[in-house]
């Protein structure tokens, strides 16, 4: 009956196209597109380039918060945290990615702030030009970096890039402080899960060796030690600790 019913709507709109074709009642406007010649507005044309920059750094969005920020070490801590206690789906991913957001946030606001200051707000009062603007722009994120990345990971890409020693943190290039830089957060959130992770390991080793001793082979342990973890975790207001401990390592 549905399928009768489209057929019959699709027929009487087809009838009723070629009607008004014929009757000239179904005109289509025309569309006009012109260049000028001349470039005398020159207040539209920066606009224009305003709009394409701030698509480009939106659709580069992602990349940068995970390249630049803080946000691998915090996601990959409380991810690692999510397994230590055994759940596969508690808290869910959107939870563990808005509050790894949210405290990239709180951590790179004094970076965010000096980046507007010295970059942003000039550039849009048109005292800086797009050049000097990025550059100061790239001057905070730099310390940050510098400050984050380990000397065994920055010596090991300049080693693999065939590089001389720096004199200077600035003379190192930003090629070459990115990867050094993520290898470092990777390194830290690697050791902070590993600490997270030791604790969880002791209560299931032992609620693992008494359910033996008792005899109680065929019962899992996780069964019993899922809720002493949880337990145990509020009862030392656990998320308080891993959050201080992860805002902590940035300083």
């Amino acid at each position: 009956m549905k399928r009768y019913c489209l057929f019959i709507i699709a027929i009487s709109f087809t009838l009723w196209s070629q009607h008004a074709l014929a009757n000239d009642l179904l005109q289509i406007p025309g569309l006009n597109l012109s260049l000028s010649s001349s470039a005398s507005n020159h207040t539209q044309i920066s606009t224009s380039l305003q709009i394409i920059t701030l698509l480009t750094v939106l659709s580069l969005a992602p990349s940068i918060l995970i390249m630049l920020t803080a946000f691998t070490r915090i996601v990959i801590v409380l991810s690692m945290l999510r397994h230590a206690f055994g759940l596969q789906q508690t808290p869910p991913n959107s939870v563990i990615i808005s509050l790894s957001l949210f405290l990239t946030f709180f951590v790179m606001a004094p970076v965010f702030s000096q980046i507007y200051t010295q970059a942003a707000k000039p550039y849009l009062e048109e005292k800086l030009e797009a050049k000097p603007a990025l550059d100061k722009a790239i001057t905070p994120l730099r310390a940050f970096m510098i400050k984050q990345t380990q000397e065994d990971d920055m010596a090991l890409i300049l080693k693999l890039s065939h590089s001389a020693q720096p004199k200077t943190a600035d003379d190192i290039p930003l090629y070459k402080l990115i990867p050094a830089f993520m290898l470092s957060e990777l390194q830290t959130a690697f050791k902070i899960g590993f600490i997270i992770f030791l604790p969880f390991l002791l209560v299931d080793l032992l609620v693992a060796v008494i359910l033996m001793s008792l005899g109680m082979v065929m019962l899992p342990p996780t069964t019993i030690s899922l809720p002493i973890k949880i337990l145990l975790f509020v009862l030392i207001s656990g998320w308080d600790i891993v959050i201080n401990a992860l805002v902590g390592s940035f300083h």
